[in-house]
C-alpha cells in the first residue's frame, strides 16, 4: 500500500483520538456546568484527570517496544477513543466523566505516541517529510470538527448526552475507515539506540520546556469554550471560538511546515511559538470577546506547530530514539497539562475565576521560550535530521 494512504490514516487516527477522544471535553463544559453536572472547580478537576491518564499513557508508551506491543497500543488506544466517548452518553455527574475523561486520557496517548514512532519513519523513507509535518494537523481538524458539532447541538438546543453520542457515532466511523490503511509496525518499530550524553541533556532541556508548555497552552484550551459561553451568556456565538481554535491550529502546523529545513533554525520557531502563545494567554484577560478572538489566534496557530517542532528538535537531537523520545516527551507534556487544571480548578476555587492561572501559564510559556535561547551545544548532523521537513 502506498505510504501517502497510510500517512492518511495517520492523520485521521490524530484527527479522531486528539480531536475528538481527548479535546470533546472542552466544547462540552458549558453544556456540563449549563445542567448542573459540575462547577467549574469540578471541571478543572475533570480535566486534570484525562491529562494524568494522558501522562501515564505516553510512560507505558515507553516501553512498547515489540511490533506486536506497538500494534496492541495504537489499536487498543483508537478503539477505547470510541468505546469511552460513546460512554459518556451515559454519564451524569462528576465521578463518571472523570473516570471516563482518564481512560481518553491513557487512550489518546498511546495513539500519539505509537503514530509519531511510526509515521515520521514512513515518511522519511518516502522521501516525503513534509507529510509526515502534516500528519500533527489531524487533532487539529479533529478539534474544528468537535466545535462545528457543539455549534449546531446548541443551536437544535439539544443537551449534552446526545452530543457525546454523536461525537462517538463520528469517532466511529472513522475507525472504521482507517483500520485497513494505518501504518504497519513489523517494517517500523526499532529498539531505541543508546543516546550520547549531549543529546540527553539537549533531550531533558526540551522536556522542562514541553512540561511548561502544556501546563501554558492547557487552561485556554480547556477552558476556551467556558470562557466564551459566559462572554457571550450561552448565545451560539460562543460555540464559534472553538472550532476556529481548532482550524487555527491545522493551519499553523501548515505553515510551519513550510518553513526551510535547518536544523539550526528548528529551537528559533519553537521560541517564537511560545512566545506567541504567551501573547495569546495574556489576552484572554482582557475579558472582551475581541480579546478572547485574539486568544484563539494567537494560541490556536501555535498549538499544535509547537507539538511538531519539538519533537522534530529531539529527532535532530537524537534520531535514532523517535519512540523513546516521543514518549518521554510526552510524558512530560502531560505532567505540565495536569498541574494546567489543578491550577484552574484552585484559581476558581479561591479567586472565583481564571484569570491567576492564566497569568502563571503566560509567564510559564515566557520562561520555555527563554530556556531554549542558551544553546544545546549539539546540532544535528545526522541525515534523518537534516532532511526532516525537506
Amino acid at each position: 500500500m502506498s505510504p501517502l494512504i497510510r500517512l492518511l490514516g495517520s492523520f485521521i487516527a490524530l484527527m479522531m483520538a486528539m480531536g475528538i477522544g481527548r479535546f470533546a471535553l472542552t466544547p462540552q463544559l458549558p453544556h456540563l456546568i449549563g445542567e448542573g453536572q459540575i462547577d467549574l472547580t469540578a471541571a478543572g478537576l475533570i480535566a486534570a484527570a484525562n491529562y494524568l491518564g494522558y501522562f501515564l499513557g505516553a510512560l507505558d508508551a515507553m516501553f512498547a517496544r515489540r511490533p506486536d506491543q506497538v500494534r496492541w497500543r495504537l489499536l487498543g488506544g483508537l478503539w477505547l477513543c470510541v468505546l469511552l466517548t460513546l460512554a459518556s452518553f451515559w454519564a451524569w455527574g462528576f465521578w463518571p466523566h472523570l473516570a471516563l475523561r482518564f481512560g481518553t486520557g491513557v487512550a489518546s496517548a498511546w495513539v500519539l505516541v505509537m503514530i509519531t514512532a511510526l509515521s515520521q519513519p514512513l515518511a522519511a523513507a518516502a522521501g516525503r517529510p513534509r507529510l509526515g509535518a502534516v500528519v500533527f494537523a489531524g487533532p487539529g481538524l479533529g478539534i474544528f470538527l468537535t466545535g462545528l458539532l457543539a455549534l449546531g447541538s446548541n443551536l437544535l438546543g439539544q443537551r449534552s448526552a446526545l452530543l457525546w453520542l454523536v461525537y462517538g457515532g463520528v469517532a466511529l466511523a472513522m475507525l472504521l475507515v482507517i483500520l485497513p490503511i494505518l501504518p504497519q509496525t513489523a517494517a517500523t518499530a526499532t529498539v531505541a539506540a543508546p543516546a550520547a550524553s549531549s543529546s540527553n541533556r539537549g533531550i531533558a532541556r526540551l522536556g522542562v520546556v514541553y512540561a511548561l508548555y502544556g501546563v501554558g497552552y492547557i487552561i485556554p484550551a480547556t477552558f476556551l469554550s467556558q470562557m466564551a459561553s459566559a462572554q457571550f451568556h450561552g448565545q451560539w456565538q460562543a460555540d464559534l471560538f472553538w472550532p476556529c481554535f481548532g482550524l487555527a491550529a491545522a493551519l499553523g502546523v501548515l505553515l510551519v511546515s513550510l518553513r526551510r529545513p535547518d536544523p539550526g533554525t528548528t529551537g528559533r520557531w519553537l521560541i517564537g511559538t511560545l512566545w506567541l502563545q504567551a501573547i495569546g494567554v495574556f489576552a484572554c484577560l482582557l475579558g472582551s470577546g475581541s480579546g478572547l478572538a485574539l486568544g484563539v489566534i494567537l494560541c490556536g496557530t501555535p498549538f499544535l506547530a509547537c507539538m511538531q517542532l519539538v519533537m522534530l528538535r529531539s529527532r535532530e537531537l537524537a534520531p535514532h530514539a523517535t519512540q523513546r523520545n516521543a514518549g518521554l516527551l510526552t510524558a512530560c507534556f502531560a505532567v505540565g497539562q495536569l498541574s494546567g487544571p489543578l491550577l484552574a480548578a484552585l484559581s476558581s476555587h479561591f479567586s472565583g475565576g481564571l484569570q491567576p492561572a492564566l497569568i502563571i501559564a503566560g509567564i510559564g510559556l515566557v520562561l520555555a521560550g527563554g530556556l531554549l535561547l542558551r544553546p544545546t551545544g549539539q546540532r544535528a548532523t545526522n541525515p534523518c535530521a537534516q532532511t526532516a521537513l525537506r
